[in-house]
């Protein structure tokens, strides 16, 4: 694989983890304007995190493209996740994002060496089914964190939390982020940050988001959800004063100590795959 490929796949990812911090109004979580529902990590810790570990993600793809095995993106995710404690002084800040952009980072690499090396236009849809049909099973058979949020949350709620969507193929980002990013860029075809507002409420007013689960239980998701339909249901990022209102949802966040953190990688791997769609 040339390297142009495995580098421009990989920009992409850290791209779309950088347009993801830089969203705001997102209720609950770490912006460029402030801290959200966290006081151990702020937006210098996400960037630095994300300056470690986008080389993983070109190395990611590169096994893609030779066909490696669930074992050895594991093994690779988890180099990255070193490189991204040690950025960060041990804050957690994009464990999730590696696993999921990173597999869609392999499938991108997939892909290309399926269509003989020639120049590749990757879909959404085409990403997705890769990551299921190669790795899926293995992904729902693979080693489960014994004290992550959201296995926490599978145990205690019975949610599937990013393994299933991830074996799944992210069919949320594809049915949900994708069409309301796009929806939202007509709305406000002049700001490209409330089109990424807009789909990050469509993934939290849909999304079983573990994080909100470990945090808040049912009754913080089921909060959390109708706050964000009831702002989709009032025209979205298309209603006159639609920051202030989005602003007023994130307080709330942040009073009960709510972080949507999956949906969080969730728009990140929306505008990820949204890339991809543009410019291959």
């Amino acid at each position: 694989m040339p390297d142009r490929v495995a580098d421009h796949v990989a920009a992409a990812a850290g791209a779309a983890l950088l347009a993801e911090l830089e969203t705001w109004p997102k209720p609950g979580l770490v912006s460029h304007v402030d801290s959200g529902s966290h006081n151990d990590m702020d937006a210098g810790t996400f960037k630095a995190s994300t300056r470690a570990i986008t080389p993983f993600y070109g190395y990611l793809t590169v096994a893609g493209a030779a066909g490696s095995s669930m074992n050895k993106l594991r093994e690779i995710g988890l180099e990255a996740e070193r490189a991204m404690l040690a950025a960060t002084g041990g804050v957690n800040t994009h464990r999730g994002a590696i696993f999921s952009l990173g597999l869609l980072c392999a499938a991108a690499g997939a892909t290309w060496s399926e269509t003989a090396r020639a120049e590749c236009h990757w879909s959404a849809n085409m990403l997705g089914a890769t990551v299921r049909q190669r790795w899926g099973q293995a992904i729902m058979r693979g080693p489960i964190p014994l004290h992550s949020h959201g296995t926490n949350a599978l145990r205690k709620f019975g949610a599937g939390g990013a393994r299933a969507q991830a074996a799944a193929g992210f069919p949320h980002a594809i049915e949900v982020g994708l069409p309301a990013l796009r929806f939202g860029h007509r709305l406000a075809p002049e700001d490209a940050e409330a089109a990424r507002v807009h789909s990050f409420f469509a993934i939290l007013a849909s999304m079983d988001d573990t994080n909100l689960l470990h945090r808040g239980g049912f009754v913080g998701l089921r909060y959390a959800q109708d706050a964000a339909a009831g702002f989709l249901e009032q025209g979205g990022v298309g209603q006159a004063e639609w920051r202030e209102r989005a602003e007023a949802v994130h307080r709330t966040f942040v009073a009960r100590h709510l972080s949507p953190g999956g949906c969080a990688d969730l728009l990140a791997i929306t505008l990820f795959l949204d890339s991809l769609e543009a410019h291959s």
